[in-house]
């Protein structure tokens, strides 16, 4: 049987609120970062993300080892507070969002490139029906 965890991890990154999603699942770990603006109380976070985890954009899967824990709940307990005097999010996380942003950056140079041939190929046949139009008569 495969393991699937995620997490959500809201942290202050001035001047706005911020929760990265982090999913594990096939021993492959994806993220996304998502800004929240205002602090965002509970019953908020837990509307955002009935609301909109299926519309998020996570980034490509990064390797990642995932440690067995113990079932124990108690040592649950203690790795949740733990969890919660922890600030920011790991390395691999930031790997995960670097490889989206790089990705994103190619797509947008992309489509950028294309936009601009198409706009040179939009002025050159301008040009040649505008030199068709002056020789009409001769």
């Amino acid at each position: 049987m495969d393991r699937i965890s995620e997490k959500l991890t809201l942290f202050f990154e001035d001047p706005f609120w911020v929760g990265v999603f982090e999913r594990v699942s096939d021993g492959k770990l994806s993220v996304c970062k998502t800004t929240f603006g205002a602090e965002p109380r509970d019953y908020e976070v837990c509307d955002f993300v009935l609301k909109n985890y299926y519309g998020l954009s996570f980034s490509p899967a990064v390797k990642v080892e995932q440690k067995r824990t113990a079932d124990n709940p108690k040592r649950r307990q203690r790795n949740a507070s733990k969890q919660m005097l922890n600030i920011g999010i790991g390395t691999k996380s930031q790997q995960a969002l670097q490889k989206q942003r790089e990705e994103m950056k190619t797509e947008r140079r992309q489509t950028g490139r294309e936009m601009r041939e198409a706009e040179k190929q939009r002025q050159f046949d301008l040009k040649q029906q505008k030199k068709k139009e002056k020789h009409r008569g001769h």
